[in-house]
């Protein structure tokens, strides 16, 4: 076994082992997890009533999507957004309270545990959203036709939303090394994610400065493409493209995490609690 076979059958026992630690964990807080995604699945409703409402006001359509077209919009929306569940805050506790410490002493950088323990739970939110996405389709009747490529791209784009995501917010979190309060910075660049990333609102319905600018910036690739690729019917270069544009947000974040990681930890010193 060569050095570089050895290592990847060590990270990817790591993020088995991970997975199935979160699975374990999870499954037996199967109640709180279910309030945490009903609590998730009131923002999509409530912008579900409101563009339907424009949509009946307007003739039945508003930008060419019809009532049905945003049902199906919000209620694939409700299962991206619980994927799209990553660790924000984390970086500003562990440094403030010093529980990075004994992190720094494990020969695997901390983001590989946020990355495995976050994709095991992701397995346990699928599980539980199907009986909420049936229930939302019987009161808002979607209109859902996907084709084959469009369910396969979606099973691909949903993961990468995840990392892409991931990544963004990891880097985000190193300013906790410069600053023992990041979530100011957190909640400017959530403010942007709610309105450049199709969260608010189908970016089809956003002015075409606006979608210029999401697609230049990672959040779209969270939320809006992998929702269009189940339901906007995309043509296959689009798929392709999105595709490929998670790809680079994701190498980009790895090797933005690698560049400032080494800075940012000399820095360190535990807070304390």
């Amino acid at each position: 076994m060569t050095a570089t076979t050895g290592a990847v059958r060590g990270y990817f026992d790591y993020y088995l082992n991970t997975i199935r630690i979160a699975l374990a964990e999870q499954f037996q807080y199967r109640v709180s997890n279910y309030f945490f995604m009903v609590g998730l699945i009131g923002e999509p409703i409530v912008y579900l009533v409101v563009w339907t409402t424009i949509a009946q006001q307007q003739g039945g359509q508003v930008g060419g999507l019809t009532a049905g077209d945003l049902a199906a919009y919000y209620i694939v929306w409700t299962l991206v957004r619980n994927m799209n569940v990553v660790s924000v805050g984390a970086w500003d506790y562990r440094v403030r309270t010093g529980e990075l410490s004994p992190a720094l002493l494990r020969p695997l950088h901390p983001i590989h545990w946020d990355v495995g323990y976050f994709a095991g739970w992701k397995f346990v939110v699928i599980v539980l959203w199907i009986p909420i996405a049936l229930a939302l389709s019987v009161l808002f009747q979607p209109n859902l036709s996907p084709r084959l490529v469009d369910v396969a791209v979606f099973g691909v784009a949903i993961w990468g939303a995840y990392l892409v995501r991931t990544l963004t917010f990891a880097l985000i979190g190193l300013f906790a090394f410069w600053t023992s309060r990041v979530w100011p910075i957190v909640q400017i660049v959530m403010t942007l994610e709610l309105l450049l990333s199709g969260r608010l609102v189908p970016l089809s319905l956003m002015p075409g400065w606006a979608q210029g600018v999401a697609d230049l910036l990672p959040f779209k690739w969270t939320f809006g493409f992998p929702i269009e690729a189940l339901v906007g019917h995309l043509p296959d270069a689009e798929l392709a493209g999105g595709l490929a544009a998670q790809a680079i947000w994701i190498a980009a974040g790895v090797v933005g995490l690698r560049l400032v990681w080494p800075i940012a930890v000399r820095r360190y010193s535990a807070v304390g609690g």
